[in-house]
């Protein structure tokens, strides 16, 4: 009864070149690397502006180079004197624009506008603060936000000036460990996103001799960091005690729960600006670097691995080698207060032979593993019968998402119909924008047609009376929802257009 729209032609989406003249992008893909793309405004305009920020943005950019310069001169030193960057009263102002001005206020009730009516006064204070070492980490506000399996994941709220001053600190810190990172870790570091994470792990799969996979989930991560463990780690590369006073007292601020205020030796809230980097940094030396040493040093066939903060897929090409490393990783996890999910960590068979194989043994279709919103199968192409890794939004994704529109659908329900149309256009674009995958198109026509049938409802229950037929809900579709499309390429040849 709906309309059927058609596939539309996939787009070239240009991006930088990589990194290495000798190599090209779809190499270091396939091996766990990154390509790069680039990076959204951030959210909210200035409501007052009283000096040029172009200018003030050069000498900030010249500042971090310096710092790039002195790290290429001395790759093995500490670095020191880095707390003064943080302090730049230019500094804090941009990252107080890059905050998103609609997010949640701390515990202290501080709010976005509020701090910006006066913001070159508050800004010059927190400023002062920061030089004289008056400043003070306040204790983060508890949050729970619903997940897609039905449960719920805590979210600390710090306070808007430990928000500037966490944003201004990771701006500064990025600078260090970019150049320290590994290839295969995408989450959170600048200009990689989920779907270079995605491409990576699907070139790895296809180019590689892979035929079992690790599915990875490390119990409770974030809660589970221990605090002297990451504060050794940042030693390594940082000898500022200002600075690493300041993430000391991020760490051990507390958090504030109905009124019960608690803390601990051990995690850090997800929601503050600094968590991710934190995470990255213990995960580099917990996980990243001894995987590359166990490669070189350990593995006789092939192994890969991608990682997007705390989730990490590995593949290898023998099943004996896969299952020691997993006890042996258990017992490095150990070392550092860490362990994997006992139940949703699975070594499953799955590559180009893994069908074939199964089916000689007698057994069912290989597995499929979830990362990053999609599930991964072990397809072929219709016309060829060529193996192909098949990637398709999760169904628990799917019904949640459409949970979450029936429930806003049924709050707006008495409001204009062209206002509920312009939100679902957005709403609707949003997730074609990131689950729009080559092979992908089925599911997404089964989110279109259920939006309009969910939206059709929540019409009809406007009046006891009316009675909406097809024809004109079908004209309310075609008028508001976007039609689903394509909108990623193959990754060998997005890939292929970055090289």
């Amino acid at each position: 009864m709906m309309h059927d729209p058609g596939k539309s032609d996939r787009p070239i989406v240009p991006r930088k070149p990589p990194n290495k003249p000798d190599e090209t992008q779809a190499d270091l893909w396939a091996n766990g690397a990154e390509a790069v793309e680039g990076r959204g405004l951030a959210e909210g305009k200035p409501q007052k502006q009283t000096s040029p920020r172009a200018q003030h943005r050069t000498r900030l950019s010249q500042a971090l180079e310096r710092i790039r310069q002195a790290i290429e001169r001395e790759p093995k030193r500490a670095l020191n004197n880095l707390w003064h960057h943080v302090c730049d009263v230019d500094r804090l102002r941009e990252a107080y624009f890059e905050l998103n001005p609609r997010s949640a206020p701390g515990i202290d009730g501080q709010s976005w506008q509020a701090y910006g009516s006066n913001l070159e006064e508050n800004l010059q204070t927190l400023s002062g603060k920061l030089r004289r070492g008056c400043y003070r980490a306040s204790a983060v506000r508890r949050h729970y936000i619903p997940k897609a399996d039905g449960r719920e994941r805590p979210i600390g709220i710090p306070t808007l000036e430990d928000k500037i001053v966490q944003r201004a600190t990771t701006e500064v810190l990025n600078v260090v460990y970019e150049r320290e990172f590994k290839g295969f870790s995408f989450g959170f570091r600048p200009g990689r996103g989920q779907h270079d994470a995605l491409d990576a792990l699907y070139l790895g799969i296809m180019r590689k001799h892979v035929n079992w996979v690790l599915d990875a989930d490390i119990k409770g991560f974030f809660d589970n960091m221990d605090h002297e463990w990451l504060l050794k780690f940042l030693r390594h590369r940082i000898n500022d005690r200002r600075l690493l006073g300041a993430v000391a007292k991020w760490l051990r601020a507390g958090v504030l729960e109905e009124g019960q205020l608690s803390s601990s030796e051990v995690g850090t809230p997800q929601g503050g600006s600094i968590s991710p980097l934190l995470s990255n940094v213990y995960l580099h030396y917990v996980l990243d670097l001894w995987v590359e040493q166990w490669k070189r040093q350990q593995a006789r066939g092939e192994v890969i691995i991608v990682r997007y903060a705390d989730d990490f897929v590995m593949g290898f090409q023998s099943k004996a080698e896969a299952e020691r490393f997993l006890r042996e990783l258990r017992e490095r996890f150990e070392q550092f207060h860490l362990a994997l999910h006992p139940e949703k960590t699975r070594l499953i068979e799955f590559g180009r032979y893994a069908a074939a194989m199964r089916k000689k043994r007698g057994e069912r279709r290989p597995e499929t593993f979830d990362f990053l919103g999609f599930t991964h199968i072990c397809d072929v192409t219709r016309k060829s019968g060529k193996f192909i890794v098949l990637r398709q939004t999760m169904r628990t994704r799917l019904r949640a998402k459409l949970a979450e529109i029936k429930e806003e659908l049924r709050r707006r329900r008495h409001d204009p119909v062209a206002q509920t149309g312009a939100w679902l256009r957005a709403v609707v674009g949003g997730y074609y924008r990131y689950h729009a995958v080559p092979r992908n198109y089925p599911t997404m026509k089964s989110f279109y047609k259920a939006v309009g049938r969910l939206w059709r409802a929540a019409l009809q229950r406007r009046s006891h009376k009316a009675r909406l037929t097809w024809d004109r809900m079908l004209t309310l579709i075609n008028r508001w929802l976007p039609t689903p499309r394509i909108l990623h390429p193959y990754p060998e040849y997005r890939s292929g257009v970055t090289t």
